[in-house]
């Protein structure tokens, strides 16, 4: 990898200089923090859920033609979504939808419905390709096609994107820069928004982290991760995400959720979900808002 990236055989990183690893970690870096003082209309705590809306797209993009394995994608669409906009919309909850085009295209009249129904779309890849095996050509042809798609469904352009499986290259970033996209939602540098650097240049391009702790697949998919042993029941997954809006609101902060129609859609997980917009509400004083309108307040509020 050293070779790579350097053109010089410096062998394993144990062995690199620092003029080998300290460009790396300085090509994509947090920046200035866009944490603003206030939130819109005094609001102690800001809350953006999102949903990642890969449906089919993670069998199909390992080439894995199961029908099992297709149709725990399908049940996303078939039975998450029509769950989860029916309780946004009984809320009277904006949200985020991440979708990899290949979702859409499979389903263009679900993301129009959801553009319809004031939801934020997102660019969330292609088919769900993971970033770090690509070259530079296909990432960004799989963006600037994948960014099409869905502005065309939405009815309008898309302003942010959050990579499949946050699989950020080292070539994601000026991509997003050559779109002129608003956002990013794939690094996790902080709780609060920020500034991307790249090679210590401001780029104006604002970060919202997400985290794998308020992840719904995380806990869902625990007894593939041996570390993450035994399966954690959702009465557990509702407390760590409680807890973390608690901290979010005590800071007077972001609280980001990311979920996935395919596991928070389930009878066992949505209600979940409900008790959850129960207890944020019930706090009184936190605004509900899609990525695009966090990012466009911390960037005109925050630093």
């Amino acid at each position: 990898m050293s070779e790579e990236i350097t053109g010089l055989p410096y062998g394993e990183p144990w062995q690199w200089p620092e003029q080998v690893w300290r460009p790396i970690v300085e090509r994509v870096r947090a920046g200035r923090s866009l944490a603003p003082k206030a939130w819109p209309g005094g609001a102690r705590c800001a809350v953006a859920l999102s949903f990642d809306a890969d449906h089919e797209t993670i069998p199909l993009r390992d080439a894995d033609e199961s029908p099992m394995r297709i149709s725990q994608g399908q049940y996303g669409a078939r039975r998450g979504m029509p769950r989860i906009r029916a309780l946004l919309q009984h809320q009277a909850i904006p949200a985020t939808f991440f979708y990899p085009a290949v979702s859409a295209l499979l389903h263009p009249e679900e993301v129009r419905g959801v553009a319809a129904d004031g939801h934020e779309i997102g660019i969330h890849s292609w088919i769900h390709e993971r970033n770090t095996t690509l070259p530079f050509e296909a990432e960004r042809d799989l963006s600037m096609r994948a960014a099409e798609v869905l502005d065309t469904l939405a009815g309008r352009p898309c302003v942010g994107m959050r990579t499949a499986s946050w699989d950020f290259s080292p070539h994601t970033l000026v991509i997003i820069r050559e779109m002129g996209l608003l956002y990013d939602s794939s690094l996790m540098a902080d709780n609060e928004p920020y500034e991307l650097l790249a090679d210590n240049e401001a780029t104006g391009v604002v970060e919202l982290p997400p985290e794998w702790i308020r992840d719904d697949a995380v806990y869902f998919n625990m007894h593939r991760f041996s570390a993450l042993r035994p399966y954690t029941p959702p009465s557990a997954v509702e407390e760590i995400f409680r807890a973390e809006f608690d901290g979010a609101r005590a800071e007077g902060g972001l609280f980001l959720l990311t979920m996935h129609p395919h596991v928070i859609g389930h009878r066992s997980r949505l209600p979940l979900l409900a008790r959850l917009i129960a207890h944020i509400k019930a706090s009184g004083d936190v605004w509900f808002a899609t990525h695009e309108q966090v990012a466009r307040w911390c960037l005109e509020h925050g630093g």
